[in-house]
C-alpha cells in the first residue's frame, strides 16, 4: 500500500472514529409506544406530571424530562417490551415520589430479587432504591435513588 493510500485510510478510519465518538456528547431522548395516544396524554400528563412540550404529526407527544425528552407516540406494537422503556434519576425524591404516584392510584410492580428488599413499593438494594411501574400499555417505567 503506498503512503498517500495509507494516510488516506487512515484519515478515514479517523473520521468515523470521530463521527462515532461526537454520539456520546449528544443528549438521547427516550421513545415510548402507546395503542391510545388519548389515554396516553392523560397518563403522562396527568398521573405522571410530565410537562407537554410539543404536540407532532399523528399525536405525537414530546415530554420535557429534566434535560431531556420523552417522546410518546401510537403504534400497533405498543406494550410488547418486556424490559425498562424508561428510566428516571429521582435521587432522594424517589420515596415522595413513589407515595404521590400510588396517591393517584398507579400500581407499583413487585420483583422478587436476591438481595433486594421490598416495601411500600420500594425495590431497595445496598441503600439504592427502585420502582418500577407500567403505564397503560404494559411499557415498563423505572424509578431509582441515581
Amino acid at each position: 500500500m503506498s503512503e498517500l493510500k495509507f494516510l488516506t485510510r487512515l484519515i478515514e478510519v479517523s473520521k468515523r472514529r470521530n463521527s462515532m465518538s461526537a454520539l456520546r456528547e449528544k443528549v438521547s431522548s427516550a421513545i415510548v409506544a402507546v395503542t391510545d395516544i388519548g389515554r396516553a396524554r392523560r397518563f403522562y400528563s396527568d398521573t405522571l406530571g410530565l410537562e407537554l412540550e410539543e404536540e407532532g404529526m399523528e399525536g405525537v407527544l414530546v415530554y420535557k424530562t429534566g434535560t431531556t425528552h420523552l417522546v410518546v407516540y401510537p403504534s400497533e406494537f405498543a406494550g410488547t417490551n418486556k424490559a425498562n422503556a424508561v428510566v428516571w434519576d429521582c435521587g432522594a425524591d424517589l420515596d415522595a415520589i413513589a407515595a404521590d404516584l400510588v396517591a393517584k392510584g398507579l400500581e407499583l410492580e413487585h420483583y422478587d430479587m436476591d438481595g433486594v428488599t421490598y416495601k411500600d413499593g420500594v425495590h431497595e438494594a445496598g441503600g439504592f432504591k427502585m420502582v418500577w411501574f407500567k403505564d397503560p400499555d404494559g411499557n415498563v417505567l423505572h424509578l431509582n435513588s441515581a
